[in-house]
């Protein structure tokens, strides 16, 4: 039989309370925490959590009845702001400002942390910082990688202007061919910085389309004149790939430039139909990739041992070409020659059968 003495009831109630961590019972203060769109929690002195309002629920994906009696397991310094990462039952992770205070509750000391959720705030800082630290290392690149080529030219169009009427014919046409190298080396660079920055900006891509890939790899091999006498291509001309087709034509142009660049002749270029799916192998006879290396070869400004650099290079060519793999739903990577040498590989999405 219940206690008829009010006193005794309220007193009960009140022990239950400060037992089970059933809420504030105060009317306007109960309204205020189950209406806060922060997380609150209140610990009492053993760190031990005796509420918790539905915005707390949801920050931590537990019930109220989960936490209520379990460990808060933070440090709760009063009148101060703090940071806290907090594992949920399903292994994600948030990250929660906790502002901390203090106050009495049925006679009880309490420490009352208001939670909020700043995961995606201190995503967004993660990723404005990154983004800035990429764009300081594409502009010290582009830096570094400008300054020969400009200072070449410049000396040569000096050398053109001033001695003209001392050189002969011969040596002036030999002055513009190299000016004309240097140009096309300038133009290419900047051709992988914009490509780079569109990538980074996740630009609107065009919708795939079937793509012969026969007809893309004769053109891009036309663009490198005498050096496509030491390719072999192997591709049946039915071959489609379901890609953009500029995008095909960058990834082909990038793995292309580094067989010519650090392999040696001959290329050998084999487009096959897999399961579904278009592979692409580019196979050259140098020296290969060093083992140390391979797991940085797709890396974004990565550079072989200085050893194996005779061509220079930005660093930056696997790395489009593994990411315009990766967003058109394929992939790219690297397997030694059987023959001796390096393989790049490429794989797209094919025409269903």
């Amino acid at each position: 039989m219940a206690d008829p003495r009010p006193e005794k009831r309220a007193a009960a109630g009140a022990e239950s309370e400060r037992t089970t961590g059933a809420g504030f019972r105060d009317g306007a203060n109960e309204a205020m925490v189950e209406a806060s769109a922060d997380g609150i929690i209140a610990v009492d002195e053993r760190g031990i959590i005796r509420l918790a309002n539905p915005a707390a629920e949801m920050l931590f994906a537990r019930s109220t009845g989960d936490l209520v009696g379990s460990a808060f397991g933070a440090p709760t310094v009063v009148n101060q702001t703090s940071e806290i990462d907090l594992i949920r039952p399903d292994g994600s992770a948030r990250v929660a400002e906790m502002r901390v205070t203090a106050t009495t509750w049925h006679g009880e000391h309490i420490y009352v942390a208001a939670l909020r959720d700043v995961t995606r705030r201190k995503q967004a800082e993660q990723d404005l910082e990154v983004a800035l630290e990429r764009q300081t290392t594409v502009v010290a690149v582009a830096a570094h990688e400008l300054r020969t080529p400009v200072a070449a030219i410049k000396l040569l169009v000096h050398l053109l202007r001033d001695r003209r009427s001392r050189l002969s014919e011969e040596q002036t046409v030999e002055i513009i061919d190299e000016i004309v190298v240097r140009v096309d080396r300038l133009q290419a660079l900047m051709h992988k910085l914009l490509t780079a920055s569109r990538i980074d900006a996740e630009d609107i891509r065009a919708a795939p389309e079937p793509v012969r890939v026969l007809e893309t790899l004769l053109e891009r091999l036309a663009e490198f004149e005498e050096k496509a006498q030491d390719v072999s291509l192997s591709c049946d001309p039915e071959l489609v790939a379901v890609v953009d087709r500029y995008e095909l034509s960058e990834m082909l142009t990038n793995y292309l430039e580094n067989a010519f660049a650090y392999g040696r002749p001959p290329v050998e270029v084999r487009a096959i139909e897999q399961s579904g799916r278009v592979e692409i192998r580019v196979c050259d006879r140098g020296p290969g990739v060093p083992d140390s290396f391979v797991p940085h070869l797709f890396e974004r400004f990565s550079h072989a041992p200085r050893a194996d650099q005779q061509a220079g290079g930005t660093g930056l060519g696997l790395w489009i070409v593994r990411s315009l793999a990766q967003a058109a739903g394929g992939d790219a990577w690297y397997e030694p020659n059987d023959d001796g040498g390096a393989c790049f590989c490429l794989r797209l999405p094919g025409t269903p059968n």
